[in-house]
Formats: C-alpha cells, sequence, structure tokens
C-alpha cells in the first residue's frame, strides 16, 4: 500500500512540475520582444575544436591530429522573416591549434629527426556565415531552434605564399576555406536580454593542403585532400 501512495503521490509531483514548466503561463521576460524587431544586434563568444579530415594516395597509416580547444568571438546581424526563420551573418574571429603526427613509415628510406614527424598547425580564421535559423514556438521564456548554412573563412596563419614548404619546416594551407554548417540551440530569455547557448559542426568544402615542391614529400605526397572540420560552443548575448 505504502508503494501504491509513493507512486501516486510522484506521478501527481511530475504533474504540477510539467504543468509548470510547460503549461502555466509564466511572466515573458524581455517584454520589448527583441525576436519582434526587423532587424537586430548581438554579439557572441565560445570555444571551438578543429579537426582534419584526409584522403590518402596510398594505404599508409593515418595522419593522426590531436585536437585542443580554441576560442572566438564575433558579432551578430539577425534580419526577421517570420515568427519561426530568421537569417544571421555572425563575422568573427576564431584561434585554434592543430597537431599533426606523422607514422615513421613516411620517411622509409631518408633521414628524419623526431621534429619531422610532427607539425604544429596554429590558425587565425576570419570567419563569415550565412546562417537560417528555424525556431519553434516560444514557451514561456526558451524557445529551441536548429541552424544551418554556409560560411567563408580566411585563414590568417595560411602561409599559402610562403617560398619555404616543410623541407623548411613551413606546412602551409590555402588562405580561403568554405564550409557548411549546421547546429541547434536554445533561445533563454532573461529579464534584460536573451542569452543562448548552441553548438554547431562546420565541415570544409575544398581541398587545404598546399604541396610540397617535392612531389614525394613525405608530409604531403600521400594526402590527396585535407579538409577541416570542427565543433563550435557558441554562447550569444542579443
Amino acid at each position: 500500500m505504502k508503494h501504491i501512495v509513493l507512486v501516486i503521490a510522484l506521478f501527481f509531483t511530475f504533474q504540477n512540475v510539467n504543468a509548470q514548466l510547460f503549461t502555466k503561463e509564466k511572466v515573458a521576460n524581455n517584454p520589448d520582444n527583441i525576436d519582434q524587431k526587423l532587424l537586430s544586434w548581438g554579439y557572441f563568444l565560445g570555444f571551438n575544436q578543429y579537426d582534419f579530415e584526409f584522403d590518402y594516395n596510398e594505404d599508409l597509416k593515418d595522419i593522426l591530429v590531436d585536437n585542443s580547444f580554441g576560442f572566438h568571438l564575433g558579432l551578430i546581424g539577425d534580419l526577421r522573416i517570420n515568427n519561426y526563420m530568421n537569417i544571421r551573418l555572425e563575422p568573427g574571429v576564431f584561434f585554434s591549434t592543430r597537431n599533426m603526427r606523422y607514422d615513421e613509415n613516411y620517411f622509409a628510406g631518408t633521414d628524419f629527426n623526431d621534429s619531422d614527424l610532427l607539425r604544429e598547425i596554429k590558425s587565425t580564421y576570419i570567419h563569415v556565415p550565412l546562417l537560417l535559423k528555424i525556431s519553434t514556438k516560444r514557451i514561456n521564456n526558451f524557445k529551441p531552434f536548429i541552424i544551418g548554412g554556409f560560411s567563408a573563412a580566411l585563414n590568417l596563419s595560411s602561409n599559402q605564399d610562403n617560398p619555404d614548404d616543410n623541407s623548411a619546416g613551413q606546412f602551409r594551407m590555402t588562405k580561403n576555406t568554405y564550409f557548411y554548417e549546421i547546429g541547434f540551440g536554445i533561445d533563454l530569455y532573461l529579464l534584460y536580454f536573451k542569452f543562448t547557448p548552441s553548438i554547431r559542426g562546420v565541415f570544409a568544402m575544398n581541398n587545404e593542403i598546399v604541396k610540397d615542391a617535392d612531389p614525394n614529400s613525405p608530409w604531403t605526397g600521400n594526402v590527396a585532400s585535407m579538409q577541416t572540420r570542427g565543433v563550435f560552443i557558441n554562447f550569444t548575448f542579443q
């Protein structure tokens, strides 16, 4: 009997909590309702983790990439289409570091040092995405959404025009990279502003590696293509 009473009590407690969270009307924060403005502005900051996806010419061991978290920040311009759709421009600056580790098989038949097996890739991107944000109906003071689109990035640390290549310790990448992006998040309506945590995946569409002068270079000779992929964790304030 005690178990039955406990189950009934838990059921009514759950029903009450559920009603308060999703059904009961609450005082709506942000009374000016930024969502009704044709144009709105904000800024974002967050963390990123970049990786590489490789295609190879020959079946050698994969090049390993040690990932670390980077930092980014930028501005937001938002154009309202209707209650559920917005177009967003989010230019920002992104900082990241990736370490590429080569297997000794890449250097078979040649003399090499331990330093030759490692290439540190420090990147600073000017990243400009054009995105479509699709939201649900606002539920009290929060509103989930999905977001996606395309972006272009200028890699200020690419070394593309550097005459030195890996034989002189310089790993080179293309200056321009083009991505598609997709993610999701939730708008939280606070008293004076809207705070939005979100997560997004980004995937390069072009080959970013700049080949060494030597076509048999152990660093680039076996790489058919190298494309960035990454994860962004954003915190937005509007």
